[in-house]
């Protein structure tokens, strides 16, 4: 379907692991959803320019429920929605690490890209950027993709892709006519359902064959292995999609103090919340996410309203961390998976590739030696 050597694909918001994994024999798709159609048209340019005709895609959020759907984007009244006690709350948490917060309301105003992303209108205008370009596939999280989305791709001959926590949403994905799916289960970093991947996979492979689909399934969730990546293989899956496990190399767009952490971190030092977007997501643990942890923490709001309280006190957060700030170090956080207790070795993207390939084959050799006894 894809072109590819392996079944690997990476998703990523950096364009150097793009290039890096496709010329490496799978495929890097490049996160889009927080890019401007200028910047996304800047972005894919690069990647054409250095990826040697190798395949890529891109993906894209556009949920099927959120605050102000269907309704024609308007940041100023999304802004207005923001109660003040969110943000008193983020406030007093940096400050309660010396991080000064005077120019958060100010860099609220700045944040209506991800929001304005999120809609019909926005991501038409984010596909209208992406199809002019050689992509071989298009994802969609968080629901079945627009029809704008599915109309488009098959125009262009492009596959389309979505991701999925939960076997009725798969089911609801075929249906939907999407061309190939993404079983994230709950060890995944960045949005995700409940459901382990040891049990979402045989689950929703079974689903479809009860409905005779024969869609391919990409398993994710926790994957950082050629292990397994082949166990979920052994599962029903037909390859894997991982994110959190180019967090860590040499090209990644990652803060490097965030990196450091991940390095460090064990399996238990991540958190499923819903503080960052409004919708459930896994984060590397830091006082940041205990804070809104607390019995004296509000409810996260809907997205993207809770986009707006936390994405501003983030993005002065990351800039004060790396210019060595105590406060802003501790508080330091990013989207990764429970897989990060594996992620131990700071390597180059195409030597993960590699890596995933040798362990891959490892453990079918395994697997055989099983058999044959």
């Amino acid at each position: 379907m894809l072109g590819i050597e392996f079944p690997l694909l990476a998703f990523t918001h950096c364009r150097d692991v793009v290039v890096a994994v496709s010329k490496a024999g799978g495929m890097g798709v490049l996160g889009a959803v927080s890019l401007p159609p200028d910047r996304l048209k800047e972005e894919l340019d690069w990647i054409v320019a250095h990826i040697d005709g190798r395949p890529f895609g891109v993906d894209l959020i556009v949920p099927s429920k959120f605050e102000g759907k269907g309704d024609s984007f308007d940041g100023g009244k999304l802004l207005d929605a923001v109660p003040q006690d969110h943000k008193d709350f983020a406030s007093a948490v940096l400050r309660r690490h010396g991080v000064q917060t005077d120019d958060l309301e100010a860099e609220r105003s700045n944040s209506f890209t991800f929001a304005k992303s999120l809609g019909d209108e926005g991501a038409a205008s984010s596909m209208e950027v992406a199809f002019q370009y050689p992509i071989k596939l298009i994802v969609n999280a968080l629901g079945v993709p627009p029809q704008i989305m599915l109309d488009m791709a098959r125009k262009h001959g492009v596959a389309t892709g979505a991701l999925v926590g939960a076997k009725e949403h798969a089911v609801n994905q075929v249906n939907a006519g999407v061309d190939l799916l993404i079983a994230a289960g709950g060890e995944a970093g960045g949005h995700c359902g409940d459901v382990s991947t040891m049990v979402l996979i045989p689950e929703i492979h079974r689903a479809l064959a009860a409905i005779g689909a024969k869609t391919p399934i990409l398993a994710a969730g926790g994957i950082v292995t050629g292990a397994q990546m082949a166990a979920a293989m052994a599962m029903g899956a037909d390859g894997a999609w991982c994110g959190s496990v180019w967090l860590t190399t040499a090209e990644a767009e990652t803060n490097p103090v965030v990196k450091e952490k991940m390095l460090a971190a064990s399996s238990r030092d991540t958190v499923r919340s819903r503080s960052r977007t409004g919708k459930h997501s896994r984060q590397l643990r830091s006082p940041w996410t205990d804070a809104w942890e607390g019995a004296d923490a509000p409810n996260p709001l809907p997205m993207p309203l809770q986009s707006f309280v936390s994405e501003p006190a983030l993005r002065l957060v990351d800039k004060l961390s790396q210019g060595g700030h105590p406060g802003a170090k501790a508080l330091a956080t990013y989207w990764v998976g429970q897989g990060v207790g594996l992620m131990d070795q700071p390597l180059s993207a195409r030597q993960i590739v590699q890596d995933f390939k040798e362990d891959y084959l490892r453990a079918l050799e395994r697997l055989n030696f099983t058999v044959e006894e």
